[in-house]
């Protein structure tokens, strides 16, 4: 009897959720529903985790800083560290997080995206109230178009303090990767194919992961805001990441988009190791 009141239960609670409309849904890496809070309990666990966004989703704007909080709550010490946010802008982030200089001079001085006020600065607000370090890991992006013009080797001829910004060169670099050969044969079916296009987004892969290497570890808990794309497939940002740092317990969480959220896509099958799914008819941010 107890067997079959737990089963009505189950179904009930199922058709409750069928008969709603739900903003989201987590499954994990095999497809199946999870929770919220098993989330999180991965995510204590581990010393990086991968928030993979969707630029201009609202819901994932409001997980980001509703993990934070979360994060924040348990016993590792948090660092933040985001793609929006270049390296020679460090010292603007770190002036404005310990008061040194005004919101005004921070929004003015330092090259923000063009959805900042709504969807960062409440990261960046949170990092200011509790004392949180907020690490710029991306390169800044006059360089990445270097790159995209010349390749690699054009990187040689800048300064010390210029290469100070990104990851240490030689850029170890395999053009076999899923995240690289899907975007040069994207851009070839464009008619714009350039091999450097991708060797751009990994000089940008490679100094995320570089500096998220040099500030994680060590009983803290590194939480990083970056594109899906960057982290998607444990490729990009976390292929690096590894290569600096084999060591680090690594967690993934992307974002995606579908018509409905009842189930996920088997396309999105071990894309990470939590899917926030969100119905494509969701409100953009921009």
């Amino acid at each position: 009897m107890k067997k079959v009141l737990i089963l009505f239960s189950a179904l009930l609670i199922f058709s409750a959720f069928k008969s709603d409309k739900p903003a989201y849904r987590f499954f994990n890496k095999k497809g199946k529903p999870t929770s919220y809070k098993k989330v999180i309990k991965a995510a204590k666990e581990a010393d990086v985790v991968f928030f993979g966004e969707l630029h201009n989703n609202p819901i994932c704007h409001w997980f980001e800083l509703e993990i934070t909080k979360d994060l924040y709550a348990g016993k590792k010490p948090l660092i933040l560290g985001a793609e929006m946010f270049e390296r020679d802008n460090q010292l603007l982030l770190n002036e404005y997080l310990t008061g040194k200089i005004s919101k005004k001079s921070f929004d003015s001085e330092a090259r923000l995206w063009p959805n900042y006020k709504t969807d960062y600065q409440p990261l960046l607000a949170f990092a200011k109230e509790h004392h949180l370090p907020f690490i710029a890991t991306n390169i800044p992006r006059r360089y990445a178009s270097v790159v995209f013009k010349n390749g690699f080797d054009s990187l040689d001829s800048l300064s010390h303090e210029a290469r100070s910004y990104m990851a240490p060169l030689p850029i170890v670099y395999d053009p076999e990767l899923k995240c690289y050969k899907d975007m040069l044969e994207q851009m070839k079916s464009m008619g714009h194919a350039s091999a450097n296009l991708p060797k751009a987004q990994a000089i940008k892969d490679a100094t995320m992961a570089y500096f998220i290497a040099q500030n994680a570890g060590n009983g803290k808990l590194f939480l990083h805001f970056n594109g899906a794309y960057h982290s998607d497939n444990y490729q990009g940002i976390v292929w690096y990441l590894k290569k600096y740092n084999p060591n680090l317990k690594i967690l993934t969480i992307t974002s995606v988009e579908q018509a409905s959220v009842d189930s996920l896509e088997t396309k999105s099958y071990n894309k990470a190791d939590f899917v926030l799914t969100v119905p494509e008819s969701m409100t953009k941010t921009y």
